[in-house]
């Protein structure tokens, strides 16, 4: 439960306070999720480093799959140290920038998985659907036109989400009770009204729901033409399931992040 002694103060400087209830167990999260991020540092540090060196690998789809290692690389670098650090030695400040900081780069590299897959399923489309015309709309100043899009949306979303949650004020108490500076862990601690920025847990959750729609109707035009034309039927059909199953995968956890944080206010708040 939240302390309601501090009204009259305005929190400027954080805590981070994830797994709280482990006690004095916690110090001893250090060891896995130290080795699954050693191991996630590995395998995708390989699997780029493989891609850039072979060149048969040098197409459009395993530069979009290079790219979705660096996305995984990068992601846990801006909150596993600090959270490793918090475990060991029960040091988890930072500051309200800081937080929003590294709330903007999580939310903003985050949304590539979904853009990502969303270009493998074009890039699929105009291989299967077009493939007299694949080459020319796969080089890179013709792919650039459909990843300059995704990437202003991302951009802007993420902007507005923090931008919101940068203008509220702290006064209840400045613990989170998260490893990181997560978009709804930090609003729920504000002063007054919040009903803006719930729309800021809307935008987390949009960006990944309307890439799964775009993905799902460019499949549903591939395996279309794919049992029309009768060939190549089960390379194409489990290529689209795999980029079909990410999808879903990412989708439900958005979607399990989103209802947690409800269900939290309908029955504790």
């Amino acid at each position: 439960m939240k302390n309601l002694t501090a009204q009259n103060i305005l929190f400027t400087d954080f805590k981070l306070n994830g797994f709280y209830s482990l006690g004095e167990w916690r110090p001893f999260l250090f060891i896995p999720f130290f080795l699954m991020f050693l191991l996630s540092i590995t395998a995708n540090s390989i699997l780029i480093y493989l891609i850039i060196c072979q060149k048969s690998l040098h197409s459009p789809m395993y530069v979009l799959i290079g790219l979705m290692a660096v996305v995984d690389l990068i992601l846990p670098i801006f909150f596993v140290p600090n959270m490793l650090v918090s475990f060991l030695f029960n040091w988890g400040g930072i500051s309200l920038v800081g937080c929003l900081i590294q709330m903007f780069c999580i939310h903003y590299v985050g949304a590539f998985q979904s853009t990502l897959l969303l270009w493998m399923a074009l890039d699929r489309y105009f291989a299967i659907c077009k493939p007299l015309y694949y080459h020319k709309c796969m080089e890179i100043p013709n792919f650039l036109k459909f990843v300059v899009i995704p990437l202003i949306r991302n951009a802007l979303l993420n902007i507005s989400m923090v931008s919101l949650a940068g203008k509220l004020t702290f006064c209840v108490t400045n613990v989170i009770d998260h490893c990181f500076c997560e978009h709804m862990a930090l609003v729920q601690l504000a002063c007054g009204d919040i009903t803006v920025n719930n729309l800021g847990l809307l935008t987390a959750f949009l960006i990944p729901t309307a890439d799964c729609i775009l993905i799902t109707g460019s499949h549903v035009v591939i395996f279309a033409s794919v049992f029309k034309s009768g060939k190549a039927q089960m390379k194409a059909i489990n290529t689209c399931i795999t980029h079909i199953i990410v999808m879903t995968s990412n989708l439900i956890f958005a979607l399990i992040a989103f209802m947690s944080y409800r269900i939290r206010n309908i029955f504790f708040y």
